[in-house]
């Protein structure tokens, strides 16, 4: 799905990019923005923050098996940056205080990393 979103983000004019921040690692490709300014990608999943933990964010659809604000403590210690994306497939934890807007620059540095 990361690589669906990047060809749809890397189809979009400059315009239409205006906006949008990023972020990726290995695994995912997170983009932020107004709700309605987010692009639709088949399967990507959308996320939001956590009400009890609002240091967190997670998938929209999905609810951790254990309490959330504990959750949150632990990872906000583990990784000493806020806020963080706690996704579940693939799992991984990942701060969103560094994301970037998106450019068709960064859209390369991101393809580029990924290879």
């Amino acid at each position: 799905m990361a690589r669906d979103l990047h060809a749809r983000l890397s189809a979009m004019s400059a315009q239409q990019l205006r906006g949008l921040q990023a972020t990726a690692n290995r695994d995912v490709l997170i983009v932020s923005a107004e709700a309605s300014r987010l692009p639709w990608v088949a399967g990507v999943e959308y996320a939001c923050l956590c009400e009890h933990a609002p240091q967190l964010w997670r998938p929209s659809l999905w609810q951790p098996d254990c309490a959330i604000d504990l959750l949150a403590q632990a990872l906000t210690a583990k990784f000493n940056r806020q806020p963080l994306l706690l996704w579940h497939q693939p799992a991984t934890c990942v701060p969103l205080d560094r994301l970037l807007p998106v450019s068709a620059e960064w859209l390369a540095r991101i393809d580029a990393y990924w290879r």
